[in-house]
């Protein structure tokens, strides 16, 4: 009987390819799929797993995170970013080291993923819910320069 970190190791392997292959829009169609596959799942094993592997829930169904690169310079972060400021509706500043970004609905969690892997040393974390994302920096400068960089990324920002 293989044991349980091989099952969800392999449960997780098998996600990420049902999501490549599929379009899923809720977790009980991705633990029928698992099942029918032979693989163990209830809700919340896919719940948990879905959020470790990064994955957004948008409109269109489940989206798994885009791979990591090693070049993070800035024209990398650009494309990274053009890709989502459809998205973005609104930067507010909340106090000294917040930014809180308004995003259509739906969309906060992959435009969070997306600001958390550029790397950028003014983010200290991002927090998201259905269409806000709170930005922590460490201080008012380095808000200001986010502010800023993010302005210049995401073109369509209302400001």
């Amino acid at each position: 009987m293989p044991s349980a970190i091989l099952e969800q190791h392999e449960r997780r392997r098998a996600i990420t390819r049902l999501l490549t292959d599929h379009v899923v829009n809720r977790q009980a169609e991705l633990v029928e799929l698992l099942r029918a596959e032979g693989y163990p799942a209830t809700q919340s094993s896919v719940s948990r797993d879905l959020r470790d592997l990064g994955v957004a829930k948008l409109k269109s169904g489940y989206s798994l995170p885009e791979p990591d690169s090693d070049d993070s310079n800035d024209e990398h972060d650009d494309e990274s970013l053009q890709a989502i400021a459809e998205s973005v509706r609104d930067i507010r500043q909340a106090g000294p080291n917040l930014l809180v970004i308004v995003t259509a609905v739906g969309a906060a969690q992959r435009v969070a993923v997306m600001l958390d892997r550029t790397g950028w040393p003014e983010i200290v974390g991002t927090l998201s819910g259905d269409d806000t994302i709170f930005v922590a920096t460490i201080g008012a400068n380095e808000q200001r320069r986010l502010k800023s960089r993010l302005r210049r990324h995401l073109k369509r920002v209302v400001k």
